[in-house]
């Protein structure tokens, strides 16, 4: 008689890989180490059914009906937030700003549970930031990631300081800019707008960094379950640039 145990679970999923540990291990965690309620809630229902593809198509008439400034559909009412509490099943991660000025489920028409957003300022991606998108990727399956960078960041602007006039910064503002610095770097070889330019490359360069640096999410792209694009958005005018061409 064969008898599985928590053990043969592990020993299991060491030898799946990568991805697969990941999943096992944010099984066994939400099983072991949260209380009842929120070992449930930290398991995703059923997962979304769109494609890559629809996603992304979501993702751009919510921005176009903000634009137009068209009544919001986004389901937030009572009966959405039930619905949420039993688990998660969101279409696509979301990598922004932290800018008061850039909130994703405003500017793209979405309700609870739809964004898994990952924000910081400069929309970098470190560790935790990875491992979020991972999370999203390889448990939750969402289908589509974005990284949003838009106009004026405030935190390119203090890279391309450091790049033009060797700037400094207070606490740990200067480590936090310095991901950012390669992009300003690039921009300089490419004229116009230096600033407009290094957050366009900023966003693309992060978006391109996840699909090579990444195991699960390259993976998932492998097998067609993921799109990662890079993005601006425009605070004077609302509208989002696509850069799919990653």
């Amino acid at each position: 008689m064969h008898i599985n145990c928590d053990c043969c679970v592990a020993d299991s999923s060491l030898r799946l890989g990568r991805r697969s540990l990941l999943v096992g291990a944010a099984s066994v965690f939400a099983a072991t180490a949260l209380p009842n309620a929120a070992a449930r809630a930290a398991s995703p229902v059923a997962k979304t059914a769109l494609a890559p593809a629809e996603a992304l198509k979501l993702m751009k008439e919510g921005n176009q009906n903000f634009r137009n400034e068209a009544p919001s559909l986004a389901a937030n009412g009572r009966e959405r937030r039930l619905e949420l509490a039993r688990g998660q099943a969101p279409f696509c991660v979301l990598v922004g700003c932290s800018d008061s000025r850039v909130s994703p489920e405003i500017l793209f028409g979405r309700g609870l549970g739809e964004l898994f957003i990952v924000r910081n300022a400069g929309n970098t991606v470190d560790t935790a930031a990875l491992g979020s998108i991972e999370y999203a990727v390889g448990v939750l399956g969402v289908p589509l990631v974005i990284v949003l960078g838009h106009q004026s960041c405030g935190a390119v602007a203090a890279a391309v300081d450091v790049v033009q006039k060797n700037a400094t910064f207070p606490g740990v503002i200067g480590e936090m800019v310095q991901p950012i610095v390669p992009a300003v770097l690039e921009a300089k070889s490419q004229g116009g707008d230096l600033l407009e330019a290094s957050v366009r490359n900023n966003a693309r360069r992060v978006a391109k960094r996840l699909t090579t640096q990444s195991l699960v999410i390259k993976d998932a792209l492998d097998a067609g379950k993921v799109k990662v694009v890079g993005a601006r958005y425009g605070l004077s005018d609302g509208h989002v640039e696509w850069m799919e061409d990653i």
